[in-house]
C-alpha cells in the first residue's frame, strides 16, 4: 500500500516540526497506521561520535566540495565578470529533481508490539535512539512528533548523568518518550506521563524499541493535567496506587519538554506541577525545556512570542506565591550528545520547590 506524503503532509491546518523539517529525505519509511489512520514513521538519531564538551555538531556542517573553493584552499581568484561587468556565478548541476514526490511504504498494519527489524536493518543499535512518530500532525496531536526541546533536555540529561542517579523522574506531556528513554539511562524509576490511548501505545513501543539503552525501569501511564487526581480508567497505562504512593514518596525531578505552546495547557501544567509538588516529602527540581517560537500577533500587530511570554508569566507567578518556589534559566552551553539543531530559542529552566510549597 502506497499513499503520496503530500495527501498527509500539505493539509493547511497541520503542523510539522523542524526536527522532521530538516532531515534527509531519502527515504521515509511507514511503519504501519495508528488506531486514527495516522502514518507512523520509524527514525534514528544517532550519538555524535564527539561528546567532549565542545558541542559536537553545533556548528555548520563543511560542504562536501569544501576542499575545491577558494575558501577553503587559500587560493585568490579573480572574479569572472560578464561581457557587461556583472558578477558570473556559476551554479552546480542540479542531481536531483527540485520537487520530489515521495511515496511511504507501509510497512504493516497493525497494532501489535514493535518490530525487531528496521528498513535499515536491527532497530536495536548502541549508538542511537529509535523513535516512532507521526509528521505534520494537527495542534492537538503535535505530541506524537518529536520536537528539538526534547533533544536540547535529553542532551542535558547526558550531560550530566549524577544529578539523576538512581532517582524517581516524573515526565508530563513525554510525547514520544525520548527524554524519558534518555533519563532511564540514569534513573532508577521514570514515570512517562501524557493523555491519549495512541500517543501512550507509541510511547510504550518506542520504550520497547530503546531497552537496550536504558539502566532503569520506564512506566508509561496516562496523567490528564486537567483532572485534579491521578487514578483514572486509562486500562493498561492506569496508575495502581503501589505506583500512586511511590511517586508522592520518592521523585525527586520532574521534566518536561515543549509543553507550553498554548496558554491554557501552559496554566494546566504549572497547576499541575504545584499541585504535586505540595504532596512530595522532598526538595524537587523541575526541569522545563521550551524553544521560542515568532509569530506574527495580530492584537500586537508585530512579530512577538506569545505563547513563551506567558510561560515566563507563570514562572514568575511561581516565584512571587506562597510556596517555596525558585527558578532560573540555565545555561546551554553543555554538550551536543544527539544530531539536530540546537538554535538559540531553545532553553532550558529549572524550578525548584521545597518541602512543604
Amino acid at each position: 500500500c502506497q499513499t503520496p506524503m503530500d495527501d498527509f503532509t500539505s493539509q493547511y491546518d497541520t503542523v510539522l516540526s523542524d526536527v522532521h523539517l530538516l532531515r534527509p529525505a531519502g527515504r521515509h519509511l511507514v511503519t504501519r497506521l495508528n488506531g486514527a489512520g495516522q502514518p507512523v514513521f520509524r527514525s534514528r538519531f544517532r550519538f555524535l561520535p564527539d561528546r567532549d564538551g565542545s558541542a559536537p555538531g553545533s556548528g555548520p556542517e563543511r560542504p562536501e566540495d569544501a576542499a575545491d573553493t577558494p575558501e577553503h584552499t587559500g587560493q585568490d581568484v579573480d572574479p569572472v565578470l560578464d561581457e557587461d561587468g556583472d558578477l558570473e556565478v556559476s551554479h552546480r548541476p542540479r542531481t536531483e529533481p527540485e520537487h520530489q514526490v515521495i511515496s511511504p511504504i507501509i510497512l504493516h498494519q497493525s497494532d501489535s508490539g514493535p518490530e525487531q527489524q528496521d528498513a535499515d536493518g536491527d532497530a536495536s543499535a548502541a549508538d542511537a535512539i529509535t523513535i516512532e512518530h507521526t509528521m505534520a500532525t494537527p495542534l492537538g496531536d503535535v505530541g506524537k512528533q518529536i520536537w528539538r526541546a526534547a533533544l536540547l533536555l535529553a542532551d542535558f540529561i547526558l550531560s550530566e548523568p549524577g544529578r539523576f542517579a538512581g532517582a524517581t523522574v516524573l515526565e508530563l506531556g513525554a510525547g514520544t518518550g525520548v527524554s524519558s528513554i534518555v533519563m532511564a539511562t540514569a534513573a532508577k524509576t521514570v514515570y512517562c506521563t501524557d493523555v491519549g490511548a495512541d500517543l501512550l501505545r507509541m510511547c510504550s513501543r518506542n520504550v520497547t524499541l530503546n531497552q537496550h539503552l536504558t539502566r532503569g525501569e520506564v512506566r508509561v501511564r496516562h496523567l490528564d493535567w486537567l483532572r485534579p487526581d491521578l487514578r483514572t480508567d486509562a486500562g493498561v497505562f492506569s496508575w495502581t496506587q503501589e505506583e500512586e504512593e511511590h511517586l508522592y514518596a520518592h521523585t525527586s525531578a520532574i521534566v518536561a519538554a515543549d509543553v507550553c505552546y498554548d496558554d491554557r495547557l501552559t496554566d494546566a501544567f504549572f497547576r499541575t506541577v504545584s499541585r504535586l509538588c505540595s504532596r512530595f516529602g522532598r526538595l524537587c527540581s523541575i526541569y522545563v525545556s521550551i524553544e521560542k517560537r515568532m509569530n506574527f500577533s495580530l492584537r500586537r500587530l508585530g512579530v512577538a512570542c506569545e505563547a513563551y511570554d506567558h510561560f515566563r508569566r507563570c514562572v514568575s507567578r511561581l516565584r512571587a506565591g506562597p510556596s517555596s518556589f525558585s527558578a532560573q534559566r540555565l545555561r546551554t552551553g553543555f554538550p551536543q550528545a544527539l544530531r539536530y539543531e540546537r538554535v538559540q530559542q531553545l532553553e532550558l529552566w529549572e524550578i525548584t520547590a521545597r518541602p512543604g510549597s
